[in-house]
């Protein structure tokens, strides 16, 4: 499989927000081969917390992004620790980031870059699936198909909250001196692991001890190095800085639609497939099938599974995985 490194320079960029981020970068990850009439790309956006390579499982032959056919892009977000971020950019007065910002300039690298015009699909999970439906909206004709798996084009009030106790949990931390912190909040960074674990994975999944199928030895030991360990691999800022890119995303929320989400929803000209699990609590699918009425070209997949909003990231997970497989497979041949 043929990889690639770069990092695009986007140079100073204005924000949605009206500051200014100062030497923006874009690092990203490419597989497989352009086609000739680059007409075979896939964008495949990060979700939260995660780097290229903690998503780049799902890229491989046989699978639904098969770099034999697809020549397919992975954009980190700001605030990942790889692009511009906190940690690498100055965590003091670095500024708000927008999942428009991000979309904005993910279409300048697929452009400047690599010459295309038009992306074959933008796949994304969770946080990845928010900047699809952002591709979506704001470039029209220049993007063919979106899948949003476990995500919305507006999140959604009850998320917003639960990301405020998550917010809140990490800020408890003595470390935190009201703008950034001062050193690893190692308590901070262990309540928030432990708040996500109860959102993250549904009531079944924990009543069915599914744990245990993936090497754990106690419920406690699932906490400590699962989630624990997962979130402490991350900069603590930027943990905070992708958490209210992710609070605030919205699809209508740009000067083109004024904050009108069904006249952003109508406005897409590209096929979606909605693929939220059965089971997740925060990303619902009731707020994907409010999404389905306004869309031109919808389907909705509901992906029948006890893993909550992991199902949608089955990396240990085979079965879902075969479902997205196969959903995005006949997505992409339709």
């Amino acid at each position: 499989m043929r990889v690639q490194d770069g990092v695009f320079e986007c140079g100073d960029i204005g924000l949605q927000s009206g500051a200014t981020l100062r030497g923006a970068k874009i690092v990203w990850r490419a597989y497989g081969r352009l086609s000739a009439a680059r007409d075979n790309a896939i964008v495949y956006p990060t979700s939260y917390s995660a780097q290229h390579t903690d998503i780049e499982w799902l890229i491989g032959p046989g699978r639904a992004l098969d770099p034999g056919r697809y020549f397919i892009v992975i954009p980190n977000m700001f605030g990942n620790g790889l692009s511009s971020s906190p940690s690498n950019a100055g965590r003091d007065g670095f500024p708000p980031i927008a999942t428009f910002d991000n979309v904005m300039q993910q279409r300048r690298l697929m452009r400047e870059v690599f010459g295309v015009d038009r992306v074959k699909l933008v796949y994304g999970w969770s946080m990845g699936a928010q900047q699809a439906y952002h591709w979506a909206a704001l470039f029209g004709a220049a993007v063919e198909r979106i899948v949003v798996n476990c995500g919305s084009a507006r999140t959604a009030p009850h998320n917003f909250v639960f990301l405020e106790g998550v917010r809140t949990a990490l800020q408890a931390d003595p470390r935190w001196n009201g703008r950034h912190f001062t050193a690893v909040p190692e308590a901070g960074l262990t309540a928030m692991g432990r708040i996500y674990a109860g959102w993250a994975l549904s009531q079944t999944f924990y009543r069915q001890e599914l744990w245990r199928g993936l090497g754990f030895a106690s419920l406690e030991d699932f906490l400590v190095r699962s989630w624990g360990a997962n979130f402490k691999r991350r900069d603590a800022d930027d943990l905070l800085c992708q958490l209210s890119t992710w609070q605030r995303a919205d699809i209508s929320a740009n000067d083109t639609y004024r904050g009108d989400l069904p006249k952003a929803l109508s406005a897409i000209q590209a096929r979606v497939l909605l693929m939220p699990s059965a089971t997740d609590l925060y990303f619902r699918t009731d707020d994907n099938r409010a999404e389905l009425r306004w869309l031109r070209q919808g389907t909705l997949a509901e992906i029948p599974s006890v893993w909550g909003h992991r199902a949608g990231n089955p990396r240990d997970n085979p079965e879902d995985a075969a479902f997205i497989d196969a959903q995005v497979s006949a997505f992409l041949d339709s």
